[in-house]
């Protein structure tokens, strides 16, 4: 069953998950916006995902005017998946965290190297 938590409180964790960065990877994060979406269409199942260009991957002679890249967070699933809200907690952290890692450059592989995959 999943858990039963209102948007403004899903939110409120997704706000509380970014806060939790540290302050140099916050002031580096640039033109992004972090959503929160009810699910992905595409794939119901998934988490989150990172939609832009990465960091490493921008060049300044050809970024200029570039709408910001987008990191939804999908509040559905993660409720489902979820027993108690301690655990909303800790998977929307994982969630943010592997997504803003994705806009660092971070591939997969990588994050699953590290355990936030």
């Amino acid at each position: 069953m999943p858990v039963e938590m209102t948007r403004a409180r899903f939110e409120e964790l997704v706000s509380d998950a970014l806060d939790l960065l540290p302050e140099q990877f916050a002031a580096a994060m640039n033109n992004v916006v972090v959503l929160v979406e009810d699910r992905n269409e595409e794939d119901p199942t998934l988490l989150g995902l990172y939609f832009g260009i990465a960091l490493t991957e921008r060049e300044p002679s050809n970024y200029a005017g570039v709408l910001p890249d987008r990191i939804s967070v999908y509040r559905e699933p993660l409720l489902e998946m979820c027993g108690s809200e301690d655990e909303v907690v800790d998977e929307v952290a994982i969630t943010v965290v592997h997504e803003i890692a994705h806009h660092f450059g971070i591939d997969e592989d990588t994050l699953h190297a590290l355990g936030w995959g």
